[in-house]
């Protein structure tokens, strides 16, 4: 039997309002959206009813290998012959090969992992881990930020999530993204982190400028400060290498990985931090601890998200059908240049932003209507998000370009009327 669409949508809708949350309920309807999650396969999503979206949109990059990807599936399937969550008091022989594993695909000394379950998570244990190795109070971020919404993750995110929780921990100090002279006016010796995406999803696809990054490592040089790498989103394959920073030329003191790292299919996160950071765990090794953090099975299933990552086809394949984008959301610019100002894009990580905030969310509403799942960005909704899988085929691309056409095509015609 079937576990999907086993009640009509409005029942389905009616019951998720009722029990589940009834914000997001609302918040649907008011937009015309009735649709409710089926079947999923590869790139595409199909609601309870059989109407098909391609998912330009994969939450985050969690489905940066499509859904269920047969793969990983499979390997999930052998963890649970053998393999439970395991116990996180003991040493694991399945969260060593993984961090081993991780270790090897960053650069520098980052050779040390310490699992949890979400990004908020991670990120709650990387600075912890800077305050605790620094002795510092002090952690600057961006503003429009996003880093989850746990705890410190929270008080270092955009006021828009943390203000109704208020007052959240001190010693948070926030500076514009790309903007080097204030984070060096901001910084001092009571700064234990900067931290920063690589590129910020929330704030619109910002692609950093030349430079900027290699700037933040220097200043936190300077200042003895550890720079910490916000790699949930455009790691793992996203940005056409293994680490969006890689891009970049900087080696960050922490990097934290999330999303992609479950393939879909068990919520893994990872931080991963330099050799000369070890101290303060080493001596309070119990001092952070996650119950579901690198649960043996989920570890066995990142253990084949990690083989495919490094497969020798996998990254060129991600920068080839980023080549097909860049073509073809070139031409999109340039017919409806009237709406459409700017493309952002480093590798499948993408960004358009359109002439007004308004477009954004239309043009998600769009997506609705034509067949593809894109969102805006919350903190610049002139800018629809678009992270198809990285699996994702040429002609699939194709389609997507063409849907993206018919939904410019209709925005343009709101917008003139």
């Amino acid at each position: 039997m079937s576990l999907i669409g086993q009640n009509p949508r409005s029942n389905l809708i009616e019951r998720y309002a009722r029990h589940v949350s009834s914000g997001k309920a609302d918040f649907f309807a008011q937009a015309g959206i009735d649709f409710v999650l089926g079947r999923r396969e590869g790139v595409y999503l199909w609601d309870v009813d059989g109407h098909r979206l391609i998912d330009c949109h994969c939450n985050g990059g969690v489905f940066n290998l499509g859904h269920r990807h047969p793969r990983v599936i499979a390997a999930l399937r052998r963890a649970l012959d053998e393999l439970d969550i395991g116990n996180h008091h003991l040493l694991s022989e399945h969260r060593a090969h993984l961090a081993e594993r991780l270790a090897g695909l960053c650069a520098g000394d980052l050779d040390r992992v310490v699992f949890g379950v979400g990004g908020g998570e991670a990120i709650d244990l990387a600075l912890k881990l800077a305050r605790g190795h620094s002795g510092r109070p002090t952690v600057i971020s961006a503003h429009g930020g996003y880093h989850g919404h746990t705890g410190l993750a929270l008080a270092a995110g955009d006021e828009q999530y943390r203000a109704p929780f208020e007052p959240l921990a001190p010693g948070f100090r926030q500076v514009p993204f790309g903007d080097l002279d204030a984070l060096g006016q901001a910084m001092g010796d009571d700064t234990a982190a900067v931290l920063l995406e690589t590129i910020p999803a929330t704030l619109g696809i910002v692609v950093p400028p030349e430079g900027y990054l290699a700037g933040v490592r220097a200043l936190c040089d300077r200042h003895g400060a550890l720079m910490i790498t916000d790699e949930v989103q455009s790691g793992l394959g996203r940005c056409g290498a293994v680490w969006g920073i890689d891009a970049y030329g900087v080696v960050p003191d922490i990097l934290v990985t999330a999303k992609g790292l479950s393939g879909g299919i068990y919520p893994i996160t990872a931080t991963v931090y330099r050799e000369h950071l070890d101290p303060f765990l080493r001596r309070n090794p119990f001092i952070h601890v996650s119950t579901f953090g690198g649960a043996e099975v989920g570890c066995y299933v990142a253990l084949e998200v990690l083989s495919i990552l490094a497969e020798p086809d996998f990254l060129p394949h991600v920068r080839q059908m980023a080549a097909l984008f860049a073509e073809g959301l070139g031409r999109l610019r340039e017919r409806y240049s009237a709406i459409l100002i700017e493309v952002r894009q480093r590798g499948l990580m993408m960004g358009l932003k359109w002439a007004s905030e308004s477009l954004g969310p239309l043009m998600t509403l769009a997506g609705f209507r034509f067949g593809l799942l894109t969102i805006y960005a919350n903190h610049d909704r002139s800018v629809s998000q678009l992270l198809p899988p990285l699996t994702i085929r040429e002609d699939e691309v194709y389609q997507v370009l063409a849907i993206l056409e018919q939904m410019a095509e209709w925005a343009s015609d709101l917008v003139k009327a």
